[in-house]
This record gives structure tokens, C-alpha cells and sequence, in this order.
């Protein structure tokens, strides 16, 4: 089902950011290599183009994480489907979201991840909603604030739609 997408950030606003992130983000880990955390499957266009624009060495590994289901709207549950194939103990670790609006996942990941004990933890998100937060959350990297709108593009679905589109949206239905 396509519906129509309002552009809310063009692939240029995408881009750009994500270069300033990225050098901010060097610039904070200088001369030290990060492990990168992917929360798939939203956020793996947003973390291969950061990690293309870091100048520091970065490892990679995945989690899945679901909340959402197939709706519009979370459904308050967190559930890891799927973990880290690797130990973080000691490393430098970078979490990277594609977006955090209830802040319910992160509230369940970063004790998850702290109890495996890193050198460090931050985290990265390309969009942020903080209207609609429910529970407080510290976000080191947020490439844009946005609006209470449900947005599609760049790794963002609906239902596993939309996901290849090069720029943020968002869905009227």
C-alpha cells in the first residue's frame, strides 16, 4: 500500500548532516577505534554512511529490536530478536538509532548494554521526536529534531515499506 510522502529532509540535508556528525563524532573518539551498533533495520543506511564519512577506525555489529509491529504506533513493548554476535567488554561503543520519539527501546537497551561492561557508551540518532518521549534518554549525536509525524525513507518503514526511499518523508495514509 503506497500512500502519499510530504519530503520533510532531502537526500542533501541527509548528507550534510550526517558529514557533521560524523566529524564531531571523530573529533570525540580521536585516536580510538569504535565498535558501531547497528539497530536494524532502520538504522543501517544511516550507519553506513556515517561510518563512510568517520575518519577513526570502527568495528560493526547488529540488534534487532522490535516495538512497533506492523501499526503506526508503538505498542510499548520492547523485544530483542536479535542480539550482538560479539562481547563489547572494553570497547568504545556507539550505538546508532534511526530514530527515537518514546524512548522506550533505548530505556531497555543501555542497561542491557552497560551490564556488558564497554569502555564506553554513546549513542547516535538520525531523528529524534522529543514530544513524544515517555521516558527520559540521553542522546549524544542527534542528526535532526523532528516534529510528531510519522516519517518514512532512509532505512524508516511502514509495515517493510519505504525503506529505500533516499530522504525522509512523511506518510499520509
Amino acid at each position: 500500500m503506497r500512500g502519499k510522502i510530504n519530503v520533510l529532509i532531502t537526500e542533501e540535508e541527509l548528507n550534510q548532516r550526517i558529514r557533521e556528525l560524523a566529524e564531531e563524532i571523530s573529533r570525540d573518539y580521536a585516536k580510538k577505534e569504535v565498535r558501531l551498533i547497528c539497530i536494524l533495520k532502520g538504522s543501517i543506511f544511516y550507519t553506513c554512511d556515517l561510518a563512510k564519512r568517520l575518519t577513526i577506525p570502527v568495528t560493526f555489529d547488529f540488534m534487532k529490536v522490535a516495538s512497533y509491529g506492523s501499526g503506526m504506533e508503538t505498542t510499548g513493548n520492547v523485544e530483542i530478536q536479535k542480539d550482538l554476535d560479539e562481547s563489547i567488554e572494553g570497547l568504545d561503543v556507539l550505538l546508532v538509532e534511526d530514530i527515537v520519539d518514546s524512548g522506550n527501546t533505548l530505556s531497555k537497551l543501555i542497561p542491557l548494554l552497560k551490564r556488558r561492561n564497554p569502555a564506553s557508551l554513546r549513542i547516535t540518532t538520525l531523528l529524534d521526536k522529543p514530544s513524544r518521549r515517555e521516558v527520559d534518554v540521553d542522546v549524544d549525536y542527534v542528526g535532526f529534531e523532528i516534529d510528531d509525524k510519522f516519517v518514512v525513507g532512509y532505512g524508516l518503514d511502514y509495515d517493510q515499506s519505504y525503506r529505500d526511499l533516499p530522504f525522509i518523508g512523511e506518510l499520509e495514509i
